[in-house]
């Protein structure tokens, strides 16, 4: 895989005085009242518009926020004025649009080291056909393109891929930048998406409620992991195709065939054993027996992927499980070992748990993530200038 050129490799000679297209993952939970309840995502962007503040860029930011059917007032990004106003210490100035005559004059009367935010480029049918024309009324207010939205590198948006071919230098934001270089040190190359060289033991943690958005990961990792821990609401498919009692329990009826398959492919990996779960309940968590085999399986560790939660975590009696796995992660990172922790809920748990900087690296793209364990390629980083 050849690296791709980061923004710290421009100038204040490359930035001053330069309109630059910035696509940033400003994708935030917003509540009823569209306050922020997770400011994460922010938070990450904040070194890179910074930076080219600094360096006396004019900074035009773009994001998407849901996924609105056209243009729909609660996906719209204005919420997020006041707290990046806070975060980078400058006055945001707000466009009603992300493209059009509006957004070339706010973009024309930018001071150098000034933020515009454009508003959520989703309202756009056009960008995730990654529409050329549309690209190219994005790219036409900059001069050059930075990349720092992870999260949506597995799309070939107008926003992430299409504006790379009226834009240049195109390059990665610190965030990007930084993902590119843990990935690579593990082994997993952005081009093919393949898991390569990690250091051995190799270990992936799997959770989440079902076993159909995740058949694509748990089949790549199946080949190349040593050891692969299964958690989440997930596992009683599993435990049914076995013939388990499971109670209530959630079941992907159809892929009870599947799962028995992608036992038979792990035998050689070990099965741990699942108690009988009677009528009319329900498993919401991993009990304290299945903490305790995987914390001592991941001792042996010096790889691993963390994706998607143990339990129902969102609810405290129901968090154990998750919570015991994250500080499991964070002892191992203190002593050498690299963990990586992908994906929406993974992350929120993490963060939960305040343990998200005791991790070797924080992956805020939950749909990337799982597209490049699955084998696929990121478009998004793929179309950046190389090194």
């Amino acid at each position: 895989m050849a690296a791709k050129r980061s923004v710290g490799t421009l100038t204040e000679t490359d930035l001053k005085e330069k309109k630059v297209f910035l696509r940033a993952d400003l994708n935030v939970p917003l509540d009823d009242n569209q306050k922020i309840t997770d400011d994460n995502r922010i938070r990450a962007s904040v070194p890179t518009i910074k930076f080219l503040m600094e360096k006396g860029a004019k900074v035009i930011l773009a994001s998407h926020l849901g996924r609105p059917k056209g243009v729909t007032p609660k996906y719209s990004l204005k919420p997020l004025v006041p707290r990046l106003t806070e975060l980078l210490g400058a006055q945001v100035v707000m466009a009603n649009d992300c493209i059009g005559e509006e957004v070339e004059k706010l973009a024309a009367s930018l001071p150098n080291g000034g933020v515009l935010l454009l508003e959520n480029v989703r309202f756009y049918k056009e960008e995730e056909k990654n529409d050329p024309e549309f690209a190219k009324k994005l790219a036409s207010v900059a001069d050059l393109y930075v990349n720092d939205a992870f999260g949506t590198a597995h799309r070939a948006h107008a926003s992430t891929e299409g504006v790379t071919k009226y834009l240049k230098p195109a390059v990665a934001g610190f965030l990007m930048q930084k993902l590119i270089r843990v990935l690579t040190a593990v082994g997993i190359g952005l081009s093919c998406g393949a898991v390569a060289n990690p250091k051995k033991p190799f270990a992936a943690i799997v959770g989440g409620s079902k076993v159909s958005t995740k058949i694509g990961v748990i089949e790549s990792l199946l080949a190349k992991v040593d050891i692969l821990i299964l958690g989440g609401g997930m596992i009683f498919t599993f435990y049914k195709a076995q013939g388990y009692a499971v109670g209530k329990s959630l079941v992907e009826e159809d892929k009870l065939e599947l799962a028995i398959s992608l036992i038979q492919k792990a035998k050689s990996k070990g099965i741990v054993p699942a108690s009988s779960i009677p009528d009319g309940w329900m498993g919401l968590d991993i009990g304290p027996d299945s903490i305790k085999s995987f914390s001592q399986t991941l001792d042996t560790t010096k790889t691993v992927i963390w994706n998607g939660p143990m339990g129902v975590f969102e609810f405290e009696k129901f968090a154990a499980g998750t919570d015991a796995i994250a500080k499991k992660l964070a002892e191992l990172t203190a002593k050498g070992v690299t963990t990586i922790i992908g994906g929406g809920d993974s992350v929120a748990a993490v963060e939960k748990a305040g343990l998200a900087d005791k991790m070797s690296h924080i992956s805020t793209g939950g749909g990337a993530s799982l597209e490049l364990l699955e084998g696929k390629t990121l478009p998004g980083v793929m179309a950046l200038d190389d090194a």
